[in-house]
């Protein structure tokens, strides 16, 4: 949760967007469909969850600390 393993820690991800308006919602939408280049050249794939869990688990990791 506090280290950097292949993507980045969720701790620095959510130091990254504290205070983004929309970072719940444009992170959500990466959890779902994936992306690259955000955090570096590894890409994150996409992952099989409904926009309600990837709504979960992003709110989870924006309130690490």
């Amino acid at each position: 949760m506090d280290k950097k393993l292949v993507g980045p820690a969720f701790k620095d991800v959510a130091a990254k967007y504290k205070g983004d308006a929309g970072a719940l919602d444009k992170l959500a939408t990466k959890v779902k469909a994936g992306g690259k280049g955000a955090w570096g050249e590894i890409p994150m794939p996409p992952n099989n969850v409904t926009p309600e869990e990837a709504k979960k688990l992003t709110t989870w990791i924006l309130a690490q600390k």
